[in-house]
């Protein structure tokens, strides 16, 4: 992939919605690729890796160890992120990250998204907002899907 393809896909990305190309290219240009095979781990769960992976071609599982079996709780899409809340404050993964079929992930580091701090404030400010939308609606997602699991236990409040 080249650098044009890399900054358009962070332009049409989630972590890209506010970010002009110049801005788009000045995120791309701190940003890594993996290239995954089907079935490759991207990161495990409970690793204590602070990146933040941003889907832009395939598909990746989110998936969590329950007891001793895994269970996908999630598929990523292009243009999604993972990893927002171990990107801004360290903790361990809750999840881990594994690829369905060929995938290719854009990585950021915390320490190259933080050297867009002097030249490029509003970057950071934008990738920022974009991070808390991210995560905002990641937990209405789970509220909601909580709720419905809640509805159909308990048979109220759906057609059940």
């Amino acid at each position: 992939m080249n650098e044009v393809s890399k900054v358009q896909a962070v332009s049409r990305s989630s972590l890209g919605t506010e970010l002009d190309e110049e801005e788009s290219h000045a995120l791309a240009e701190r940003m890594g690729m993996v290239r995954l095979d089907d079935g490759e781990l991207l990161v495990a769960e409970g690793e204590q890796r602070r990146t933040l992976f941003l889907l832009i071609e395939g598909r990746i599982d989110v998936i969590k160890r329950v007891g001793h079996a895994e269970a996908t709780v999630y598929q990523m899409r292009e243009g999604e992120c993972a990893g927002t809340r171990a990107f801004v404050d360290g903790s361990p993964r809750k999840a881990a990250l594994r690829a369905v079929g060929k995938s290719t992930v854009l990585t950021l580091q915390p320490d190259d998204f933080e050297s867009l701090l002097e030249d490029h404030p509003r970057i950071v400010y934008k990738v920022m907002r974009a991070i808390f939308r991210i995560t905002h609606g990641n937990l209405m997602r789970v509220n909601l899907e909580s709720a419905e699991l809640k509805n159909y236990v308990t048979k109220s409040h759906g057609r059940y």
